[in-house]
């Protein structure tokens, strides 16, 4: 049997504000995505995270599920609000939040699960959106995150070896400065540019600080997580794939080269012109080679042909429908989501070819239709759920054994089902049934799953 090497990380994700609830507890102030939920009609069941899957007190609870489900490790993200309430470098920080999370951090280093911290997953203090516009100030905005990074590095770093900055800035420029349909709700022909590039420089800069004053003590790595769908072009016309590669480097390219490479990609420039801000020659010398690693968030394959009216996609048309009619795969409960094991070995490779960086998988996962609707017991066999991720872990398997690509980790999404952000709890994405009323977690079919395919495929 085929298996991954022995030091080989596996476990499952979360992220602060879709789990821990308590947002006016133990001294944490308001984040942009508190102020968000509460505007009518920008989330889809009118819910928020004030109390989520109550995380922020039955973190215990789901430490023994990590434990039951056998994992090596456990990415979780820190609030950034919880810290420092306010945000700025000259706010105070807040102990409570500080010795929650390195409680957190004792409790999981005590089970043999190793620790790999988010710093930001999107929840930006909202006394920094108010004081001075957040994402949108460089000169600010800049120096505030790597104050918190160093904060963070300060307090948890002789503990925790993995350190990741953000996730998915895609989706933190585009969907909160763009589309509008994240915090802080902005719709901007302009702003989503100017967002992503000083996501790209705090990046950069908060690990620069890193390396240079932790790393040699704390023996860490540190990184980003992108997101990317892999695309494939409607058919084999020259103009449907180009349109595939444009996609690709608008949605993963026009942060992946600046990081990896020193340049945004000429696709992305051609089409954006002179909204497009520049880096200094000083500024690209700290971006260029500031991940250790490449951090992958990845979900689903797409087909692509040339035209639409997004720029934020490269001005091209998103589906599931090949030529003939059928669908690429099974149908998730979200639009956006189909199966499709193919393009996830395809996209590795294209990783590891383009970037030549170890890559972790830190998201991956499905949400089965309408599993907020039916009865627990079916809840808990979810078959469609299982056939994911039995697709997506060989896929994985078959791109590190048979393709050379060096996958380190895998990280499925979601330990729980949670706050899904606009969607709110209609959406679950849980190996992990969670009752709402009563916070009761029940395993699903898909834990147990995973729980077995990783104790057959890791080399002991």
């Amino acid at each position: 049997m085929a298996q991954f090497p022995s030091d080989f990380q596996w476990g499952f994700a979360t992220a602060s504000y879709q789990i821990e609830g308590s947002v006016d507890i133990g001294g944490r102030g308001p984040s942009i995505w508190d102020t968000f939920c509460k505007i009518p009609g920008k989330i889809s069941d009118g819910s928020s995270g004030d109390v989520a899957t109550d995380s922020y007190r039955l973190y215990k609870e789901d430490i023994e599920l990590l434990k039951f489900y056998g994992v090596k490790a456990y990415r979780f993200s820190l609030s950034w609000s919880r810290i420092i309430p306010i945000g700025g470098r000259n706010d105070p920080t807040n102990p409570e939040g500080i010795t929650f999370y390195s409680t957190l951090i004792d409790e999981l280093l005590k089970n043999n699960i190793t620790p790999y911290v988010t710093l930001y997953h999107w929840d930006l203090p909202q006394g920094l959106h108010d004081r001075y516009g957040g994402w949108l100030n460089k000169e600010e905005i800049v120096k505030d995150y790597v104050n918190y990074a160093k904060i963070c590095y300060t307090a948890f770093g002789d503990r925790v070896k993995n350190w990741i900055t953000f996730n998915e800035p895609w989706c933190i420029s585009c969907l909160g400065y763009q589309k509008g349909v994240f915090a802080p709700g902005h719709k901007s022909g302009t702003e989503p540019w100017i967002v992503a590039h000083n996501v790209i420089l705090s990046h950069a800069y908060a690990v620069k600080l890193y390396r240079e004053e932790f790393k040699a003590v704390q023996g860490g790595q540190i990184g980003i997580t992108l997101d990317c769908h892999w695309q494939l072009p409607y058919d084999e016309s020259p103009e449907n794939i180009e349109a595939a590669r444009r996609g690709i480097d608008f949605k993963l390219g026009r942060f992946a080269d600046p990081i990896y490479k020193g340049y945004y990609p000429d696709r992305v420039k051609a089409v954006i012109g002179d909204r497009l801000p520049q880096f200094t020659a000083e500024e690209i010398a700290v971006v260029k080679g500031s991940s250790d690693f490449f951090g992958l968030n990845t979900y689903t394959s797409q087909i692509v042909q040339d035209g639409g009216d997004d720029e934020t996609t490269g001005f091209v048309k998103i589906g599931f429908t090949r030529p003939d009619g059928s669908q690429l795969g099974t149908q998730a409960h979200v639009s956006w989501l189909q199966t499709y094991p193919p393009g996830f070995r395809s996209l590795l490779n294209y990783l590891w070819e383009t970037y030549q960086k170890p890559i972790y998988v830190t998201e991956n996962g499905f949400t089965v239709k309408d599993e907020s609707k039916i009865s627990l017991d079916n809840a808990l066999h979810d078959a469609p759920r299982v056939e994911y991720f039995n697709g997506y872990a060989e896929a994985m398997l078959q791109a590190v054994t048979e393709d050379g690509v060096p996958v380190k980790g895998y990280f499925a999404w979601s330990l729980l089902d949670n706050f899904e952000w606009a969607d709110g709890y209609e959406t679950r994405f849980g190996v992990t049934y969670v009752d709402y009323a009563t916070q009761k977690r029940s395993p699903k079919l898909s834990g147990m799953f995973l729980k077995q395919w990783f104790a057959d495929h890791v080399k002991a």
